[in-house]
């Protein structure tokens, strides 16, 4: 009797396992097959060729804006790209500032910090070689800012006409990192290219944004051993010795020995992590690095390629070696005069996180303070405003005029991963010039 019940026991210990593995099994399925769910899709996503004769196109992700309060036909557009140089912008988009972002559990969820909230956001993966984008040859990756410009204007050009409604919405450049050379470099190209075109041709810009930016190494590389210095992160004696290297960078971008620069320059951060021991120099609090690979190992997932319109035999990077190549010789090159211009035809943003190391707050004070422009006297003597969000302590607003500068406090150089309501809340009011970011 015993080993009867005993026997009818393990049957139905059996048959709960049973179920218990077939609701996993189906639940996992379930689960991987929403890891793109469908309110997560783009609301407009593809290639945007740069070239009738070329193969090559910058792969696109759209996003309108989800509670905007204007008409759509006015309501700001946003153009995100990333540094690198070779990164893509779907770093931008799954891990920082667009409407999703990526889980540990290569998953998407809302992302409440997104910078569609009121405003529509487009991703361009650019260089093409970049992220999703396709370079016919090698051959025809840029290797300057003028063809990474001339690229992205015939991109963002075909782009405006997939839409009567995009023709007339005022355009924000934005980007962080190397994107510092991208921003300005196209942002000048279409006000020149306006020059030239009818009213109705024109691209309608209405101001650029830089976040974390390399824009004029020259004076930026001078600038690590005393930030790090005075961070409390090296010692006298190695300041000495990365001043060394710094002066090092200089003495070739003064040669024009560019790709000689660019190595030096790499010394320096390479010497000064090995000094300090931090996970990163892009946040020097942080006791990890930034989790992008989750972008790159989602991206990768067959289905979210084919749901994207991407082959499946793609293989993405978030960053491309090639086009980093491409570019060695183009990263020590400043592109401060086209900022110099842009400030005095548009309305320009800079803003830094706290912690950034490479491209920070000392980082762009240098550069900036060496600007031939005619407000620069006023708007270093301009009052640095407390910038408070919900009223909490968020930084600090710098302005004059048309240039604006924003320190973000507890972030780093990925700072709307950092923080992403306070930095929803910068591009908001800067764009919509809200009082403390409406220029004196």
């Amino acid at each position: 009797m015993e080993s009867a019940i005993h026997k009818s026991h393990i049957v139905k210990n059996h048959l709960l396992l049973f179920f218990f593995c077939l609701f996993l099994c189906l639940s996992d399925s379930q689960s991987r097959s929403h890891s793109f769910p469908k309110e997560a899709l783009p609301s407009r996503h593809g290639y945007l060729p740069i070239n009738p004769t070329s193969a090559s196109a910058i792969f696109y992700a759209f996003y309108e804006a989800q509670n905007s309060t204007l008409p759509v036909s006015q309501t700001p557009l946003l153009i995100w790209l990333q540094g690198g140089p070779g990164c893509s912008s779907m770093l931008g988009n799954l891990y920082e500032l667009g409407p999703w972002r990526v889980t540990q559990s290569l998953t998407l969820q809302p992302n409440p910090g997104s910078w569609n909230r009121i405003f529509g956001l487009l991703f361009l993966d650019s260089p093409i070689g970049s992220g999703f984008s396709v370079a016919s040859t090698p051959e025809e990756i840029p290797r300057d800012q003028n063809a990474v410009a001339k690229h992205l204007f015939a991109a963002i050009t075909n782009f405006l006409q997939l839409d009567p409604l995009f023709k007339h919405r005022p355009i924000y450049i934005t980007g962080e990192s190397y994107a510092g050379k991208y921003v300005p470099a196209i942002g000048y190209y279409i006000l020149k290219k306006n020059e030239n075109l009818d009213a109705s041709q024109r691209v309608n810009l209405a101001g650029v944004a830089i976040g974390d930016g390399l824009t004029d190494p020259e004076t930026q590389v001078l600038s690590h051993a005393v930030n790090a210095y005075y961070a409390g992160l090296i010692n006298e004696r190695q300041k000495n010795e990365l001043e060394k290297g710094q002066l090092e960078a200089v003495g070739l971008i003064q040669m024009r020995n560019w790709s000689e620069a660019t190595d030096a320059r790499n010394k320096v951060l390479r010497r000064l992590q090995d000094m300090t021991g931090l996970a990163t120099l892009y946040d020097y609090t942080r006791k990890t690095p930034y989790e992008d690979d989750l972008v790159e190992r989602f991206l990768n997932i067959p289905e979210v390629k084919k749901t994207l319109g991407v082959k499946e035999s793609f293989v993405y990077e978030i960053c491309s070696d090639v086009v980093g190549k491409a570019l060695h010789g183009d990263v020590m090159k400043s592109v401060k005069q086209m900022v110099e211009y842009l400030v005095r035809k548009s309305r320009v943003l800079l803003y830094q996180g706290e912690y950034d190391l490479r491209d920070g707050v000392v980082q762009t004070e240098v550069w900036v303070k060496t600007m031939k422009w005619e407000g620069i006297e006023e708007f270093l003597n301009a009052e640095r405003k407390i910038w408070k969000v919900n009223g909490e302590l968020a930084g600090y607003v710098q302005s004059w005029k048309s240039l604006t500068n924003v320190v973000v406090l507890g972030a780093g150089h990925l700072l709307p991963t950092d923080q992403p309501l306070h930095s929803q809340a910068m591009i908001e009011g800067w764009v919509l010039q809200k009082p403390l970011f409406k220029s004196v």
